[in-house]
């Protein structure tokens, strides 16, 4: 039974990468239907992701609509070497590391020298995209330290191997795999069980 339930997983991979081929055959060649496919597609992840990695849903929707403008730019001579979700997630986690960087610059200090907490953790909105629990699993992550963060989303969201993670943060294998674990440590004990990572 096993055994089918690999060759049917296998069989739906294989066409995911055939019809993302097709889109950006499609695409290359000036197809505005394709670009609005791909969007359709990926549209919700890349969304949940972004939120994940800034904990606020509208600079989230901003980060997916620059990452889709600046790819529509590069029509006619993209190249897909993995999948095309993965690649977007990956353009993705970027402009969220390049967001939260600058953001980081302009976050004041409290009067113990340490930044204070992201104000977007309780927004409604964030609320009713992610549900009650994953509000929890929202705020939780908003306390972990971006890089914990991105590798655990990166990882658990996306599905990105740790290599390609420790590419995008220029650090080792073995470094991300420590954030991961730290940030999934943590996680844990931030929600205290309310619920299972």
């Amino acid at each position: 039974m096993s055994g089918n339930g690999s060759i049917e997983a296998e069989e739906l991979r294989r066409g995911r990468m055939f019809k993302e081929k097709q889109l950006v055959w499609r695409f290359n060649r000036g197809s505005a239907e394709a670009v609005r496919e791909m969007y359709e597609l990926h549209k919700h992840d890349l969304v949940t992701l972004a939120t994940a990695l800034l904990i606020d849903k509208s600079e989230a929707e901003d980060v997916v609509h620059d990452v889709f403008v600046g790819f529509i730019q590069g029509a006619g001579t993209f190249r897909l070497t993995g999948s095309l979700k993965g690649f977007l997630a990956t353009c993705v986690a970027n402009r969220a590391r390049n967001r939260n960087k600058s953001q980081r610059k302009q976050v004041p200090e409290d009067a113990n020298g340490t930044e204070t907490a992201a104000p977007d953790a309780e927004r409604p909105d964030l609320a009713a995209m992610f549900g009650e629990e994953l509000r929890h699993l929202g705020g939780a992550l908003s306390q972990l330290p971006y890089e914990q963060r991105e590798a655990v989303v990166l990882r658990l969201r996306s599905g990105l191997r740790f290599r390609a993670i420790a590419e995008m943060q220029g650090v080792s294998v073995n470094t991300v795999q420590g954030r991961y674990r730290y940030g999934l440590d943590r996680l844990k004990t931030l929600l205290d069980g309310q619920i299972s990572l």
